[in-house]
C-alpha cells in the first residue's frame, strides 16, 4: 500500500509551501508599496527636522525691551536659556551623529542585509526621540539629538539605492522625486506640527508623538522581505536542493570551488574593503563636482530650514510664521521636487542633462529668493519667495540621481553616505550656528538672510562645470561581487541538475 505520508516527500512539500508563502508576500509588497513605506519613513525623519526648528518647540530666549520690561522665554531655547549660537548647535549635534554613522552603515551593508540595518537605525532614532522629550538641560538634549542623527544615517545611506532598483526605468527620477519630496514636505509639516503641539501640549510632546509614529515602521522594517540590491551578493547562502533521495557527486574540483567562491567584500577585512571603495569613489570626478555643488547648495538650505521662521518673523513681523513658512515650503517643495524629477525624465536623464537642470534651477531660484528678501512688502516677498523655492527644490532628486549613477551599483550606499556626510559637515552643520553668530553680530535678519542667499549663485556655477565634463552612467556596470555570485550560482545550478531521484 502506498504511504502518502512518507517522510521522504516532506522536504519537497515544505519547500513548496515556503515558496508559496514567499510568492504571496512578494505579490503584496509590490515595488510601489515598498517605496511608499520608505517615503513615509523619510517624511517622519524630516518632520523631526521641522519640529526642532519650529517656534512652538524651539521657542525664543528671554528678552527685555528698552523700558526694562522682560518677557519669559519659550520652548527649548527659553527653558534652557540658550543663545542663538547654542540653539544652532542643537542642529549641528544631530548632524554629528549623522555624519559619523553614515559611512559605518554603508560599510556594514556589505556584510549584513541592508534593510535590517535600516531597522536597527530606526530603533535608535525612536529611542533618541523619546530621550529628547525627557531632556532637562542643553547637554542632555544635544546628546539625544546626536543619536537621532545616528538612527537616520542608516536610512539616508541605504533607502535611495532600493528606490533606484525598484523604480521603472522611465520613471526613476519621478520615484526618487516622490522620496525626496518628503524632505520639504516633512520639514514644513514639522513647522506646523511643532508649532501646534508646542503651543497646546508643550514642546516635549512633539518628540513623544513622532517617536510613537516611527515605532510602527521599526517593527515593519524587521518583517519586510525587501528586494535584493543590485551590485550586492545575497547575504543568505544559496544551497542546492536536498529533496532528492540520492545525488550524483560533483567532481572534487567543482565541489571545492563551490565552497571557496566568496565575494571579496565578505572574505576581506571590512576596513580594507572600505578603504578600497573610498578610493574608487573619490576617483570619480563627476561625483566630486556634484558633491561640491551640493555642499554649497545645502549650506544655504540648512540655514533656511532652521532659521526661516524666525527670519520671517524678524523681517516682516509675520503672525504664525511657522504656519506661513510651513505652508510655503510644503506646497513649493512638492511642486519643485516633483517638477524637477518629471522634467529630467522627459529630457532624457543623462548625467550632462542632469547638471544642466541643477545649474539652471539653482541660478534662477537664487535670483528670485534674493529679490524676495529685498522686498519690504510681505506679500511681494511671499510671491517671489514661492517661485524661488519651487526652483530651489527642483534639484532634490536630480542631485541624488547623479550620486547613484556616476558609480558602480555596489558603491551606491557609500556614494550616498559620503555625499550625506560631506553636505552636512561642510554644509548645514556649520551654516546654522554661523548664521546665528552672524545674526548675533549684525542684529539684522534681512542682511543676514541676503548674505546667506547669495551663496546659492556659487552652487549654480559649480554644477555648471559638470555640464562640460566627460561623464558616463555606470549604474549598470557589474561589480566584482556580481561576477563572483554569478559563478557561484552556475556551479550550484550544476549541482542541482546533477541531483536525480532514484
Amino acid at each position: 500500500m502506498t504511504n502518502y505520508g512518507d517522510q521522504r516527500d516532506s522536504p519537497a512539500i515544505a519547500s513548496a509551501a515556503a515558496s508559496t508563502v514567499t510568492a504571496a508576500t512578494k505579490r503584496f509588497w509590490t515595488p510601489g508599496r515598498f517605496v511608499a513605506i520608505l517615503c513615509i519613513v523619510n517624511l517622519i525623519n524630516y518632520v523631526d527636522r521641522g519640529v526642532i526648528a519650529s517656534n512652538g518647540v524651539n521657542g525664543s530666549s528671554r528678552s527685555c525691551d528698552s523700558k526694562g520690561l522682560c518677557s519669559a522665554g519659550t520652548g527649548i531655547q527659553g527653558e534652557f536659556s540658550l543663545s542663538n549660537f547654542q540653539d544652532g548647535l542643537l542642529s549641528s549635534a544631530f548632524m554629528v551623529g549623522l555624519l559619523v554613522a553614515s559611512p559605518i552603515f554603508a560599510a556594514l551593508s556589505k556584510r549584513f542585509t541592508p534593510f535590517k540595518l535600516i531597522g536597527v537605525g530606526l530603533t535608535v532614532w525612536t529611542l533618541a526621540a523619546v530621550g529628547c522629550g525627557f531632556s532637562y538641560n542643553f547637554w542632555m538634549i544635544a546628546v539625544f539629538r546626536m543619536f537621532v542623527g545616528v538612527g537616520e544615517a542608516s536610512f539616508i545611506s541605504l533607502a535611495a539605492p532600493y528606490i533606484d532598483d525598484s523604480a521603472p526605468a522611465a520613471r526613476k527620477n519621478l520615484w526618487l522625486g516622490l522620496f525626496y519630496m518628503c524632505i520639504p514636505a516633512g520639514v514644513a509639516l514639522g513647522y506646523v506640527f511643532g508649532g501646534y503641539v508646542g503651543n497646546h501640549l508643550g514642546w516635549r510632546w512633539a518628540f513623544y508623538i513622532e517617536a510613537i509614529a516611527m515605532a510602527f515602521f521599526v517593527v515593519l522594517s524587521f518583517c519586510i522581505n525587501p528586494p535584493q540590491l543590485k551590485g550586492f551578493a545575497a547575504k543568505e547562502s544559496k544551497k542546492p536542493s536536498t529533496s532528492s533521495i540520492e545525488t550524483v557527486a560533483l567532481t572534487h574540483a567543482e565541489a571545492s570551488q563551490i565552497k571557496t567562491v566568496t565575494p571579496k567584500s565578505k572574505s576581506q577585512n571590512l576596513v580594507v574593503v572600505f578603504g578600497k571603495d573610498m578610493k574608487a569613489l573619490f576617483s570619480e570626478k563627476i561625483f566630486i563636482v556634484n558633491v561640491l555643488g551640493y555642499i554649497t547648495y545645502n549650506f544655504v538650505i540648512g540655514a533656511y530650514s532652521y532659521w526661516g521662521p524666525k527670519a520671517g518673523f524678524g523681517i516682516y513681523q509675520m503672525k504664525n510664521a511657522d504656519m506661513v513658512f510651513g505652508g510655503l515650503t510644503i506646497i513649493c517643495g512638492i511642486i519643485g521636487t516633483l517638477g524637477g524629477s518629471y522634467v529630467l525624465d522627459r529630457i532624457n536623464a543623462t548625467l550632462p542633462n542632469t547638471f544642466k537642470l541643477l545649474a539652471a534651477s539653482t541660478l534662477f531660484g537664487a535670483a528670485f529668493c534674493f529679490a524676495a528678501f529685498c522686498m519690504k512688502n510681505m506679500y511681494a516677498f511671499i510671491g517671489l519667495f514661492a517661485v524661488g523655492e519651487i526652483l530651489i527644490f527642483a534639484p532634490q532628486a536630480p542631485v541624488n540621481f547623479v550620486c547613484l549613477h556616476c558609480v558602480r551599483p555596489n558603491l551606491r550606499p557609500l556614494s550616498m553616505a559620503s555625499s550625506t556626510v560631506l553636505i552636512h559637515i561642510l554644509g548645514d552643520v556649520p551654516s546654522s550656528p554661523l548664521y546665528g553668530k552672524m545674526q548675533d553680530r549684525l542684529k539684522n535678519w534681512r542682511t543676514s538672510t541676503l548674505i546667506i542667499t547669495s551663496i546659492l549663485f556659487l552652487a549654480a556655477i559649480i554644477w555648471g562645470i559638470g555640464i562640460f565634463m566627460n561623464s558616463v552612467d555606470r549604474s549598470n556596470e557589474k561589480s566584482e561581487d556580481d561576477e563572483v555570485e554569478e559563478q557561484e550560482e552556475k556551479l550550484e545550478t550544476k549541482a542541482g541538475n546533477n541531483s536525480a531521484p532514484v
